[in-house]
């Protein structure tokens, strides 16, 4: 039979304190913590890729076909924000975006511009197959464009290559993303559009860096987590740091 624990009296008459329980390790704190919150689902580490990629993969989209305003994710926020409106008076082609759960040398993930019939709402992801890749010299730095193709388009999804695409389609591809940075002084270059192999090798390549998440467990702690993904994530590692 359990007994109620009780309160020994002191030598003045009163109750002794009750002893300090002990506190939880700091691992287990942070996962507690973990446990108690929501945290919202952020497009670049969160979406998944897709079991098709490279060849077919989710793509989140930044900018819509038609539109002058530079949208781009913000890393920290997970969000989609104004960069800038464009110095000059072209429009984007095609919608624009990203490839989740991917890593460049320029430490984005890979872009991709999506060649579909209607312009969609910056946010939205959609599932895109790669039909060529444009590389492209941003200011001395490669940046080069996955061209794809909406999945679920029917008007382009039997496209399978870049050489599938009219020519006249190229060439306004080209000349958007030469054009476009003139009027901010800024040079860039785009060479000759390269096959669907290309693009596949580029976006596996970048599939297999590992991309850093921070997550912000406590702000009053100041402790955050840091995910690694596929090196530790789908292990059931996680390993904080004091920020």
């Amino acid at each position: 039979q359990q007994v109620a624990a009780t309160k020994e009296p002191s030598a003045n008459g009163t109750a002794a304190p009750a002893p300090k329980t002990k506190t939880p390790a700091l691992n287990e704190r942070i996962l507690s913590s973990i446990t108690r919150r929501s945290v919202a689902a952020h497009p670049w580490h969160d979406l998944e890729i897709g079991p098709d990629a490279p060849t077919i993969f989710n793509c989140v989209i930044e900018i819509p076909k038609g539109s002058k305003v530079k949208y781009e994710l913000d890393k920290k926020t997970g969000l989609i924000k104004v960069d800038r409106v464009l110095y000059s008076s072209v429009v984007y082609p095609h919608n624009y975006g990203f490839i989740p759960r991917t890593l460049c040398d320029d430490s984005d993930p890979i872009d991709v511009l999506v060649i579909m019939q209607e312009p969609v709402v910056p946010g939205c992801f959609l599932r895109a197959k790669a039909i060529g890749l444009m590389p492209m010299i941003d200011q001395g730095e490669a940046d080069d464009k996955i061209i794809a193709v909406c999945a679920d388009d029917p008007e382009y999804r039997h496209f399978n290559d870049i050489k599938d695409l009219p020519p006249h389609r190229l060439a306004e591809i080209r000349r958007f993303f030469e054009d476009y940075k003139k009027n901010e002084n800024k040079e860039v270059a785009v060479n000759d559009f390269l096959p669907s192999e290309d693009a596949y090798e580029a976006i596996q390549h970048s599939m297999s860096v590992p991309i850093p998440r921070f997550i912000h467990v406590d702000p009053s702690s100041n402790i955050c987590i840091e995910l690694i993904w596929r090196h530790f994530i789908f292990q059931g590692s996680l390993c904080y740091l004091h920020c």
